[in-house]
């Protein structure tokens, strides 16, 4: 049996805890409710797959609005994105007076879909 590669270990998620005093959660579907072809459909996206990947990787609070992600597209457009990853089950978001905050459901994909943010985390945009 071979070892895996260097490259092959298992990337560390930025996990934040939980504050105590968060807004309620806008609707997503329940755990058990996570279907992988819908999340698959959400993460097949570039730039929803991107999104997710920095979140996983790079979150420097519980939770970022879209403007944290420095991203050069219009609002409209990553509103659609956004609402798309969280109605699929990826993304959890609240919303905090004007804006909207998320986060990667990373302990509910990691319970249904075991291995699959590992994955995300390690794609890279400019990989064919």
């Amino acid at each position: 049996m071979s070892e895996p590669a260097a490259d092959a270990v298992r990337p560390v998620f930025a996990l934040l805890p939980e504050p105590a005093d968060l807004p309620p959660r806008l609707p997503e579907p329940d755990v058990a409710d996570l279907r992988l072809e819908v999340v698959l459909g959400a993460l097949s996206d570039p730039l929803r797959l991107t999104i997710v990947r920095k979140l996983l990787l790079e979150s420097e609070q519980f939770d970022h609005p879209c403007s944290w992600l420095g991203l050069d597209r219009p609002k409209s457009t990553l509103t659609h994105h956004f609402k798309a990853l969280r109605e699929a089950g990826v993304t959890r978001q609240r919303q905090y007076g004007l804006e909207r905050r998320s986060h990667v459901r990373v302990a509910d994909l990691d319970a249904r879909f075991p291995g699959l943010l590992a994955l995300v985390a390690a794609w890279h945009p400019d990989q064919p």
